[in-house]
């Protein structure tokens, strides 16, 4: 059986008043982690000032794929993948009447499930940027896209042209994605890239551990990121500490998405804890 590997999601980060008090008192003194076990992984890059860390962290686990099945060192594009959930998020927000998320969150299955239809690019093929030298930010893009959604479901009627108007306006924020790319000098369609590179969208699974389902059953984890419903499979957090432990003792990465603005998490100590 093919062995199958992990995408983790754990957002359910519920601190006591306590332990958060510890965190802040202890704040001055910087915590000490010893590295028993490293997977190799390519270098960290800057998703500026987007909501977008999913693609970036979920790019870089499968960036640590790849070298793991013997392929050099890669540099996906985080925002090729962000453009097409942009157009997935859009049909998703008219089609149920704008009662759905659009924004720039997502989850770290969305790009599994972008790289399954749509495939992979290098970032030297898509960068996301018209101007290389300035960094990402997607906020005035953000706004004019959804208030052209928020337009376009006033109409009575709607035609058939709006969606293609949509991608015009990401084409002037984002740049046009090529149809066909030379990368070291072979040619490729971004399918045919990320089969070469090895990525298989079938051959990754998400694990969550919440308390408010049953476990070892799959269920639809109900946060607004996961705007296209996808499914978790269900374990109490010894299983999922488990999981990890052993796919990173077995040279496997992981992708975990958390949440940030829950009070277990410290910006200023770099740490999230779990009591």
């Amino acid at each position: 059986m093919q062995s199958k590997l992990f995408q983790i999601i754990f957002l359910s980060i519920v601190m006591s008043s306590s332990i958060f008090a510890q965190v802040e008192i202890q704040s001055s003194n910087p915590y000490g982690f010893k590295i028993v076990k490293s997977v190799e992984d390519t270098p960290v890059k800057s998703q500026g000032r987007t909501g977008t860390c999913w693609s970036f962290a979920t790019s870089s686990f499968l960036e640590s794929e790849a070298i793991r099945m013997g392929k050099e060192p890669q540099d996906f594009s985080e925002m090729y993948v962000v453009r097409n959930v942009y157009d997935d998020k859009a049909r998703n927000y008219v089609l149920r009447h704008g009662k759905a998320n659009f924004g720039q969150g997502s989850l770290a299955h969305d790009l599994i499930r972008v790289i399954g239809e749509k495939g992979m690019v290098p970032e030297s093929v898509y960068s996301g940027k018209l101007d290389k030298s300035k960094i990402h930010n997607h906020s005035e893009m953000e706004a004019v896209l959804k208030g052209m959604l928020d337009g376009v479901l006033k109409q009575k009627r709607l035609s058939n042209r709006w969606m293609k108007a949509f991608d015009k306006v990401i084409d002037v924020y984002m740049g046009e994605i090529p149809k066909q790319f030379t990368y070291k000098g072979k040619k490729y369609t971004a399918k045919s890239y990320a089969k070469a590179m090895g990525l298989d969208a079938d051959n990754y699974v998400n694990i969550t551990s919440f308390t408010h389902h049953p476990f070892y059953k799959k269920f639809v984890l109900e946060i607004p990121d996961n705007y296209s419903n996808g499914s978790f499979t269900n374990l109490p957090i010894e299983d999922v500490v488990a999981i990890i432990d052993n796919a990173i003792e077995k040279g496997y990465s992981v992708a975990w998405d958390g949440d940030v603005s829950e009070a277990g998490f410290s910006h200023q100590n770099g740490l999230a804890i779990v009591p």
